[in-house]
């Protein structure tokens, strides 16, 4: 055969006999264009697990006839594939049959361009001469997976920028937080962008060194660093409205310099300044206090007496990964959580696969889609509230509620010998209301006898430990602060100020940032927030998809101003006000409103800013081509 293979004695059928089924079969109909393969007796089971079993549940013989009509596909070479774009007609086809299920029309486009069958990027309708292009130039703050989306979208078009880290390193969060057990809790398969070279990962759900690595490829295949100024903080930006320019200040080893821009693009997200908890007397703790955000590898942890206080998804993924190796972990938890059993959380992809993902045409773009669909819009339904549900204390809907019992079915499960834990363990608040948790043996590990869970109140610090509201004393040798991020900040901390003098933690006062499709302020001009309000995934999905539709967005609006001649662009207040009150209609449909708890989606009044009410599709449709009716515009100064 004429397919270069991982090693001598790992022959192509030995690969395809670890492949997917249901992938397999889009194989078949791009190699052969033969539609035989989305009808009986080929068509897969559906199947809902996030990880699906890869038979997809065909009889053995037509599995044997599928993988030997792929095995015969590449018996004399790779041939020509006879579809690779299957436009939407038969791409709606290929959807629903390698799911099983009846997708909706509008995923077909939206799909299209995730799998890389049609271009995503913004293009220009006559490229600029390189001198016009000169004059402009976009500042963006923060070196994540925002920014290397955008960096790519510009480089693309060639729109010169910089970006500003005030890190060491490129990487956002994933370069920050390096916490033991710290990783994805997404399929990493839809967790990755949907350009460049395919990553080949070694598990389905990446730890952080391994995302951490994949990032910084990404950034040497686009050559990113060039652009990228690290060890630099913006300190304030401001708009001149003379100008017509963003006027930043700059904070670097040297001192202070002045950074002038056309336009400035906010990409520290949401989750990027660390929450301290304020306990009284943690000054008087003689051990080591650390927040988990702000972890160190000098931080040392073997034979130690451990607390972390908190029970979101940093302690869910850092509790097991310690506590074989510390003397005691004490858990301090507020509030119960609802986690999601995942087989094969940890499971290593194996060398087949791998193989099938980085040779076989048109694999691993449905691999993708399969693992993207899986995390995407399917649970939206059942979090929309039900007024004529008997039981909304408990749950939404129906559906929720059958989701609530596996739940609850599968915390028994675990903890059937401890009935103490399962009083402590069992959430009172419909399940998906806070960040639905992955399990990685978290139960398990609370079982443990070096383990406990407190749910009593802290009352103070001591100087060797924790004490609670009912009077006991724990000591500890470290303690682990792990209690989010001021979410509501955002932008906000970046000490930026608009048109008029401005500023937007003024105009976000309250804890209430609002912005037109989580990316525009009205007397902000050209000013564009990434991951900004109400446009965070919390159905599923995942942060890189909301990245690449807003540089889409973002790469868009510049180049419409570039050829008009467009010096400044912000968005109506009209505009914004009827977006955000679409976007509270939508929430209070939706249970991030239910009153039954607290989640850092809502903020004091409890309105929820930070989550996405709409699904993938409606908000990719939402951010792909800016409608500039919705703007004030600002002609450039030779029309003005």
């Amino acid at each position: 055969m004429n397919i270069e293979l991982p090693r001598k004695h790992l022959d192509l059928s030995s690969a395809i006999a670890e492949g997917d089924i249901r992938v397999l079969l889009m194989v078949l109909v791009h190699m052969t264009g033969d539609e035989k393969w989305l009808e009986p007796p080929y068509k897969p089971k559906r199947d809902v697990r996030l990880i699906p079993d890869p038979d997809a549940g065909v009889p053995k013989e037509i599995q044997d006839e599928i993988r030997a009509a792929v095995l015969g596909l590449f018996a004399n070479g790779t041939p020509k594939p006879v579809i690779t774009d299957p436009g939407n007609e038969l791409m709606l086809r290929m959807m629903r049959a390698t799911l099983g299920e009846n997708v909706a029309p509008e995923y077909a486009p939206l799909m299209r361009e995730e799998m890389g069958f049609v271009p995503r990027d913004a293009r220009w309708r006559e490229r600029p001469s390189g001198e016009k292009l000169a004059q402009q130039h976009v500042l963006i703050v923060g070196a994540g997976v925002c920014a290397i989306a955008l960096g790519v979208a510009l480089g693309r078009l060639g729109i010169p920028y910089t970006i500003v880290e005030k890190q060491d390193e490129i990487g956002g969060t994933w370069y920050v937080n390096r916490y033991p057990g710290c990783g994805v809790d997404t399929p990493n398969h839809s967790y990755s962008f949907s350009f460049g070279a395919r990553n080949p990962w070694t598990r389905y759900f990446a730890q952080r060194q391994e995302l951490l690595d994949y990032l910084l490829k990404v950034v040497r295949e686009y050559d990113i660093r060039q652009h990228v100024r690290l060890n630099t903080e913006l300190v304030a930006s401001r708009w001149d409205e003379g100008k017509r320019r963003w006027i930043s200040t700059l904070k670097t080893a040297r001192g202070e310099e002045t950074f002038e821009s056309t336009a400035l693009v906010s990409a520290i997200g949401q989750l990027n300044d660390p929450l301290p908890a304020r306990f009284e007397g943690d000054e008087n703790f003689r051990g080591l206090k650390v927040h988990s955000a702000l972890w160190s590898d000098d931080v040392k942890l073997d034979g130690r007496h451990v607390a972390v206080i908190g029970t979101g998804a940093t302690a869910m993924q850092l509790v097991p990964s310690i506590a074989s190796r510390v003397a005691s972990v004490t858990v301090y938890q507020r509030t119960a959580q609802w986690a999601r059993p995942v087989k094969g959380y940890s499971d290593p992809i194996t060398e087949g696969a791998q193989w099938l993902l980085a040779h076989l045409p048109f694999y691993v773009q449905w691999y993708r889609f399969n693992m993207f669909w899986r995390y995407g819009d399917g649970l939206l339904p059942f979090l929309r509230k039900d007024p004529a549900w008997p039981h909304p204390d408990r749950a939404v809907n129906k559906g929720n509620d059958r989701h609530r019992q596996e739940l609850a079915d599968f915390i028994l499960s675990e903890l059937k010998d401890r009935p103490d834990l399962i009083e402590k363990c069992m959430p009172t608040y419909p399940p998906y209301g806070k960040r639905i948790l992955l399990d990685n043996n978290w139960f398990k590990t609370l079982t443990k006898p070096n383990v406990e869970l407190v749910t009593d109140k802290i009352d103070h610090f001591a100087a060797d430990g924790i004490v609670t509201a009912d009077g006991t004393s724990r000591q500890h040798d470290v303690i682990v602060i792990s209690t989010g991020f001021k979410v509501s900040e955002m932008a906000a901390r970046l000490n930026i100020t608009g048109r008029d003098g401005k500023n937007l933690e003024q105009a976000w006062r309250d804890d209430n940032p609002t912005a037109y499709l989580g990316l525009s302020v009205p007397d902000f001009p050209n000013l564009f927030l990434m991951l900004g309000p109400n446009s965070g995934p919390a159905h599923g999905g995942s942060v890189i998809f909301q990245s690449e539709c807003q540089s889409r967005y973002i790469s868009a609006c510049l180049v419409e101003m570039i050829e008009n001649d467009i010096a400044a662009i912000d968005v109506h207040p009209d505009a914004h006000d009827a977006y955000i009150r679409d976007v509270d209609a939508e929430h209070e449909q939706l249970i991030w409103t239910h009153p039954g708890m607290t989640t850092y989606y809502r903020n004091r009044s409890g309105r929820v800013f930070s989550a996405m009410p709409w699904r993938f599709v409606d908000y990719w449709k939402m951010t792909h081509d800016p409608d500039f009716t919705q703007y004030r515009k600002t002609k450039s100064r030779q029309d003005s």
